[in-house]
């Protein structure tokens, strides 16, 4: 990182997309790689954590790390077009240039989950900041115990990373429960039913040794609390990552704060206990 860099957090470092592709009709994969090899390799993050990302132009935007720390070189972004700045990155072409800076955020507490077992709750766009940490603890299984993974979507056509989760199910050191509300074509393989239905696959769990990571839309998380608590792991063991509230990063510019408490930077993971706190971060 240059001088200006460390003076001024506001200013990016040049990042070339190294490849994209299409999760979903409005969800776009991307693959970023920083222009500066050396920083590419030495980058660290935690799963959780965000990142901005600017294009000349069209301004900036915060987005979740959808890669794990423990594949370095690449930073990978899962992407809804929504706003002016995702208009302007779903124009660009392979090998263009956009400016990256971060990461920010607290990220998931790895230290303390390590050791213990995880249940990882996927709704929708929810898969952005969790396929970062369940693909942390993929890579360092001997560190986690049991490991679920509940992931729920609209239809099988909505289900973002579908062929990569998929594929897990072959595990046998993951239980991978996908479910979709609604099958139009029938040939989906999976559970049809809310995510909430697949709970009763997770049995004879160790609560006080289970740590819970939860993420979509602000609907799905009253249900899923619900069923975490129901389960009885205690508040400060379930994890929500709430990024969809941040604008610039580093606190600057209010937009994220509730309370005295700002999103970007005293998250954008929070507890349980943090919420029934200030129910207005949800």
């Amino acid at each position: 990182m240059n001088k200006s860099n460390e003076e001024n957090p506001f200013v990016p470092e040049p990042a070339r997309i190294v490849r994209k592709y299409d999760l979903s009709d409005d969800v776009r994969f991307f693959q970023i790689r920083f222009v500066d090899m050396e920083k590419a390799l030495s980058m660290r993050y935690l799963p959780g954590q965000f990142m901005m990302l600017s294009i000349a132009g069209a301004g900036e935007a915060p987005f979740s790390i959808s890669s794990t720390p423990s594949r370095p070189g690449l930073l990978e972004f899962c992407v809804r077009e929504v706003g002016e700045v995702t208009r302007a990155l779903f124009r660009l072409k392979e090998n263009s240039i956009v400016g990256i800076r971060g990461p920010y955020g607290n990220g998931f507490p790895l230290d303390k989950i390590k050791g213990n077992n995880l249940i990882i709750v996927v709704g929708g766009l929810g898969a952005a900041p969790l396929r970062s940490l369940l693909l942390y603890a993929l890579d360092n299984r001997d560190n986690f115990g049991n490991v679920y993974l509940l992931h729920g979507a609209r239809t099988p056509s909505d289900m973002l990373f579908k062929e990569e989760f998929l594929e897990l199910k072959e595990r046998d050191d993951l239980q991978c429960l996908l479910s979709v509300d609604k099958d139009p074509t029938g040939d989906w393989p999976c559970y049809v039913a809310k995510v909430t239905k697949l709970f009763k696959y997770v049995k004879n769990v160790n609560v006080a040794k289970t740590y819970a990571a939860v993420c979509g839309p602000p609907v799905m998380y009253k249900f899923v609390i619900e069923k975490l608590v129901k389960l009885g792991i205690p508040k400060h063991q379930i994890l929500m990552t709430l990024e969809r509230r941040m604008k610039c990063g580093i606190g600057k510019c209010g937009h994220c704060v509730v309370g005295h408490t700002y999103t970007c930077i005293d998250g954008p993971v929070f507890t349980y206990w943090d919420v029934t706190n200030m129910r207005e971060l949800i």
